[in-house]
């Protein structure tokens, strides 16, 4: 059951893609904090805190932090995930929606740093390069 992990650094407005088999994130919510050293992958991580933002099931459905629970319920949405940007004022659509516990099944989760470590994302990582578009 390997994670696929979206890490995303505030300050540096940069995002970094890793897998992890760690199961430190199972059962683990929407808006919980989680240790830098869960990611094994990645031992400089150690000292750096993330918060979940988001997951994505393996069958591409998103999880939603009002959901409570790890399945998939269908709910009335208006606006937000699992809805389209443009569409009639007033339309609101049953959608299969995941819920805010982190389960097996997830193939994707999404972080954000709360707290820098002592080294930053372009020591780690190196320095993103600015590439010009033609």
């Amino acid at each position: 059951m390997p994670f696929k992990l979206d890490i995303g650094d505030p300050k540096s407005k940069r995002t970094v893609h890793l897998e992890t088999s760690s199961e430190a994130f199972i059962g683990k919510k929407i808006g919980e904090t989680i240790s830098g050293s869960a990611i094994k992958e990645v031992p400089e991580f150690h000292d750096y805190e993330f918060i979940i933002t988001g997951a994505t099931d393996n069958a591409g459905f998103p999880a939603l932090s009002i959901v409570e629970g790890s399945g998939r319920k269908r709910v009335l949405l208006t606006r937000g995930k699992g809805m389209r940007t443009k569409k009639p004022k007033g339309l609101r659509l049953r959608k299969l929606i995941r819920g805010n516990v982190i389960a097996s099944d997830i193939a994707q989760i999404n972080l954000k740093v709360s707290k820098q470590g002592t080294k930053t994302f372009d020591e780690i990582f190196g320095k993103k390069e600015n590439s010009e578009a033609k």
